[in-house]
């Protein structure tokens, strides 16, 4: 295994160099369709405030317009998103409670993660995006959190019913991408707003945090030296938490740091 891309630190050689280039990808094909913005445009300010130039990657681009698009990148946001992953891409039946697969959405952050390791850019995947992310690697997933597995931690938000979005506690694993990022964190308050969850880990994935129940919060990729995290919950949604503020830093930061580098 190759040694892990060290954390970011600010030098004067950043500011020389153009604002990274972070795709982002549409959370659904029907969103993007109706110009449905106030939750995509959310990731796209978490991008400006790191200092990065938010890239908007639509769902529906021929195959080779998209190559074109993410030869442009320097790193990627996989966001999250109502429809739920295929289970035929892991290899299960569907369950009652899945939601509809969105296969353009699918296509799109599969082929944005082929890139991203090929290319070794940075990439920060997020609720649907670690889920995405872990599957693209061979995992699997837990179809619905309240009836396959038990627990009193509420992970979902129930929006329709105008209830305040869950907070729950994470436990970050010692020595991790999250824990440096935090300054040693050991645990913390995040939101929650989802009813799937990693269930087997893929290659080269590492569990860095879990809810209190042990369902998987966070991800990091292990393989080599590229910079790949996933988190369940929505760090776009929390700029005045610390941690979830310091991963968009931290990818913008790595993209930078790959451009100085040429």
């Amino acid at each position: 295994m190759s040694p892990r891309q060290p954390i970011h630190t600010a030098s004067s050689t950043d500011f020389a160099a153009p604002a990274p280039r972070v795709g982002v990808s549409y959370r659904t094909l029907d969103e993007q369709l109706t110009n449905k913005r106030d939750r995509y445009d959310i990731y796209n300010d978490a991008v400006r405030r790191a200092g990065g130039e938010p890239i908007e990657v639509p769902l529906n681009l021929s195959t080779g317009d998209l190559a074109k698009l993410t030869a442009t990148l320097d790193a990627f946001v996989l966001t999250g998103s109502p429809a739920d992953v295929d289970p035929a891409r892991y290899r299960a039946a569907r369950h009652p409670k899945c939601a509809p697969a969105d296969p353009r959405r699918e296509e799109t952050d599969l082929a944005l993660l082929k890139d991203a390791f090929a290319e070794h850019k940075p990439v920060l995947a997020i609720c649907y995006g670690i889920q995405i992310l872990n599957v693209f690697c061979g995992g699997s997933l837990i179809q619905d959190i309240p009836s396959e597995w038990q627990t009193t931690i509420v992970h979902s938000w129930d929006r329709a019913a105008g209830a305040p979005e869950p907070h729950h506690t994470i436990q970050i694993e010692p020595g991790s991408r999250l824990a440096q990022l935090g300054g040693g964190l050991a645990e913390t308050e995040v939101n929650s707003s989802h009813h799937q969850a990693i269930r087997e880990p893929g290659r080269g994935l590492r569990v860095i945090a879990r809810a209190l129940d042990g369902i998987i919060e966070g991800v990091e990729w292990t393989g080599d030296a590229d910079w790949v995290t996933g988190v369940q919950w929505h760090p776009e949604r929390m700029p005045g938490h610390p941690l979830s503020a310091a991963l968009f830093r931290e990818l913008v930061g790595i993209a930078r740091s790959a451009q100085v580098r040429g």
